[in-house]
């Protein structure tokens, strides 16, 4: 299938590792350019080199912290200079996996709270603001946010944020929507990376309906289809990538 993404550009934010990477090899392998955002320079390097040479493609390694708008306004500025055209696509990825909060109520800390919702909410919402006048412009795009199965299920503080970005996520797609751009959600369950260890497969795999960890690049492929002209449909959606959760129903 065509995605009709040839020739297009993204900015990925958190696309030095993990799901974010696989993220950008998967847009990048359907022949879109790629600008991957992380605060670490080394990691960003080094990514962005292996992706390029595996794709063909140009992977731009952009130094950010989207805790900062000025950060924020720099690597859609510089995305855009290196890349020669506005971002068509923005994944929001960038956040902490499973967040700062994960004890209980008294050894929780409100300023490592506040960081969580800074980073994983306020910081899509910066990069939104700042890809968005493109966007607009031009009569398309599409912002694919990265959440989490915490969003559905309780158990930390700091699965409010992901809960926090499904109405982030509708809104965008209702104010955006008559301007040919679509927002989406994608909750991630456990999900195997380069960091993941034989005991967290192990322990996930009993946790999911298909018995087994999904693989990063399956959530690329998600993303890469609602990053697609072949998704004009879907907007303002929350799809759960995470391999199934037993006995639960949602409608």
């Amino acid at each position: 299938m065509d995605f009709g993404l040839n020739g297009k550009a993204a900015i990925v934010t958190g696309g030095s590792v993990g799901i974010g990477k696989a993220i950008a090899r998967e847009l990048a392998l359907e022949g879109v350019d790629v600008a991957i955002a992380a605060r670490r320079q080394d990691l960003l390097e080094q990514a962005a080199s292996e992706l390029s040479r595996e794709t063909g493609r140009k992977v731009v390694p952009i130094v950010a912290d989207t805790t900062s708008r000025e950060s924020v306004e720099n690597l859609v500025k510089s995305a855009t200079d290196i890349m020669g055209r506005g971002a068509d696509i923005l994944v929001n990825n960038a956040a902490l996996p499973g967040g700062l909060v994960l004890g209980p109520l008294a050894e929780s800390d409100e300023a490592d709270l506040m960081a969580d919702i800074d980073t994983k909410v306020v910081g899509y919402f910066r990069c939104a603001k700042a890809v968005a006048p493109h966007m607009q412009s031009q009569g398309w795009g599409r912002i694919i946010n990265i959440g989490g199965l915490s969003a559905r299920r309780a158990g930390t503080f700091s699965g409010m944020r992901n809960a926090a970005l499904v109405h982030f996520t509708k809104t965008l797609s209702d104010q955006l929507g008559p301007d040919g751009i679509t927002a989406n959600l994608v909750h991630p369950g456990s999900t195997r990376t380069e960091r993941t260890g034989p005991e967290q497969e192990e322990r996930a795999a009993q946790t999911t309906s298909t018995r087994r960890m999904v693989d990063a690049s399956e959530i690329g492929y998600v993303v890469t289809f609602l990053a697609s002209t072949r998704a004009t449909a879907i907007t303002g959606e929350v799809i759960a990538a995470g391999g199934g959760v037993p006995g639960v129903v949602y409608q």
